[in-house]
């Protein structure tokens, strides 16, 4: 609606038109400040530009009321207008809300270590990704999801002695653990399969190490790929960090001929600083060996070449501190780091009851992805992962996903949308048969309903722009309770106004299920 609206008023006005929503709905449902922006240049007032404005919009079909308010130009939609989108939004479904035109992104996240299973930090990550993937190629972007396995360094390394060392602990032969290693039931369950794969002989010799951490490393990234399957997530792409290291001789040249590194301490720096780091960073070691910096440095060359209009990562909170030294390298190589965009997303805490939830003994220390999927479906879990900014903490008792009540948004939301295909049932019609039954003549909650319900559009726009997912999570929520509180007010069935109240109701139930597709959900038709 807003984009048509923005059209009709440039018919009239050669300049892009700026929309606000009203904080009291008396005044309509759109404003304008535009009058501000024009005072200078015509040397008025904005109130009398607003005036001239209002009454030069005023034959517009698709206003019913155009009204200046201290210098704003007010608009109030038609009825025809509200009835005409909303035929053409029930019957071109695919449509509502898409786009043609958007950028070519590509767009990284989970990259989770491969050295476990997921835990519940990286589905926040994961889920964020998804949906942002899911609105963005709506509104016509070209996105290519990608995984970054750190498959490289020293953990994967771990991987392997953990798994050799817990092997020759099964088959009773000496063993001992060293300060750092990884624990957890699926570290034992590695090891007797690893025991199976590779005989148990082979396990007298710590040659096996590195053999076991390329199987290791496979094997997690199988079991990653499989969680990430259960919630419907798939990959387009996975790039492998050991793999670019090939690439690094290339890299690192490249930095020295920008005089972007230095050499001190028998280490090579990063200028870092020069670009807004808190410091400069190590990219090599005294022994020759490159960081983890290094790697990323790789990575994001590798990127920029591929020559995307605008790379997005997603990254866990902990990583804060690299956005500076990652965005510097990309300076440094030539490349415009305006076009990188970071998004943090911050832990999760889950209670059940009330107190906190226990740590998976099968994980060691960690709560899985997989064992709240199991306990709460993957549609509570995305749902619940979107209804808060990335950037900020998110808390929730796993207790209230499960209650059949308002309290649980999910439950709530999904009500309402199989209250419509309820009533659809009684009425013993199909949706089709109301497409164009006209909306005129509906009562002023009626109205309202309506109009918020074909706002779906400019919300997952508004969502995607500025990364503010929860903005999607928050109108499915409030639309669902105004249909609620409407259902309850308003008899439908054997009234004059059935038909009507039918399609008003189809177009909520559009929304629900367009709203929550986007987001990973499947909108429930029983309950």
């Amino acid at each position: 609606m807003r984009k048509r609206v923005q059209a009709e008023l440039q018919k009239h006005l050669d300049r892009p038109i700026v929309l606000e929503k009203p904080k009291d709905k008396n005044f309509g449902h759109y404003a304008t400040p535009i009058a501000f922006a024009m005072a200078k240049e015509l040397r008025k007032s904005p109130m009398l530009i607003a005036d001239e404005l209002a009454k030069s919009f005023a034959s517009s079909p698709i206003f019913e009321k155009v009204e200046p308010v201290k210098g704003y130009v007010n608009f109030k939609l038609s009825e025809s207008f509200l009835d005409e989108y909303a035929t053409w939004a029930l019957k071109n479904e695919e449509r509502f809300g898409a786009d043609e035109q958007g950028e070519r992104i590509l767009l990284e996240f989970v990259s989770a270590n491969p050295t476990g299973p997921l835990h519940i930090g990286h589905a926040r990550g994961a889920v964020i990704g998804e949906a942002l993937a899911r609105i963005g190629r709506h509104l016509g972007n070209e996105i290519l999801k990608e995984y970054y396995i750190n498959d490289a360094g020293n953990q994967i390394y771990l991987l392997g002695l953990s798994i050799y060392l817990a092997a020759r602990e099964h088959l009773g032969l000496p063993v001992e653990w060293p300060d750092e290693y990884y624990r957890g039931e699926y570290i034992k369950d590695l090891a007797k399969e690893a025991i199976e794969h590779f005989g148990g002989q082979r396990f007298e010799d710590e040659a096996l190490i590195d053999e076991l951490s390329t199987w290791g490393k496979d094997r997690m990234m199988d079991l990653i790929r499989s969680n990430l399957a259960d919630v419907g997530i798939e990959f387009d792409n996975f790039v492998s960090e050991k793999s670019l290291y090939a690439r690094w001789d290339e890299v690192l040249n490249i930095l020295r001929e920008k005089g972007a590194v230095y050499e001190k301490e028998g280490k090579v720096w990063l200028r870092s600083t020069e670009y807004g780091d808190e410091k400069d960073r190590v990219v090599v070691r005294e022994d020759g060996r490159p960081t983890y910096l290094a790697g990323d440095i790789i990575y994001h060359y590798d990127k920029f070449q591929r020559g995307y209009e605008r790379y997005i990562n997603i990254w866990g909170a902990d990583h804060h501190g690299y956005m500076a030294r990652v965005k510097a390298a990309v300076k440094f190589l030539g490349y415009d780091p305006d076009k990188l965009e970071i998004i943090l997303a911050q832990m999760v805490s889950l209670l059940k009851g009330g107190e906190p939830y226990k740590m998976s003994k099968r994980a060691g220390n960690f709560i899985l992805m997989s064992e709240v999927v199991e306990e709460i479906g993957a549609d509570a879990l995305k749902f619940m992962f979107l209804s808060k900014k990335s950037d900020t903490h998110l808390e929730f008792d796993v207790d209230m996903l499960k209650r059949e009540d308002s309290s649980n948004p999910v439950y709530y939301i999904n009500y309402a949308h199989a209250r419509v295909h309820s009533l659809l049932a009684k009425a013993g019609a199909k949706p089709q048969d109301y497409f164009d039954e006209s909306l005129t003549g509906l009562v002023e909650d009626a109205k309202d309903l309506l109009f918020n319900a074909l706002l779906l559009p400019e919300i997952i726009e508004d969502a995607f722009a500025k990364r503010e997912l929860q903005r999607v999570t928050d109108y499915l929520k409030a639309l669902a309770a105004e249909f609620h509180s409407f259902y309850n007010k308003h008899k439908v069935l054997g009234t004059e106004n059935e038909r009507k109240y039918i399609k008003l109701f189809l177009v909520v139930a559009l929304s629900i299920r367009v709203g929550l597709g986007l987001l990973g959900v499947e909108a429930k038709k029983r309950m």
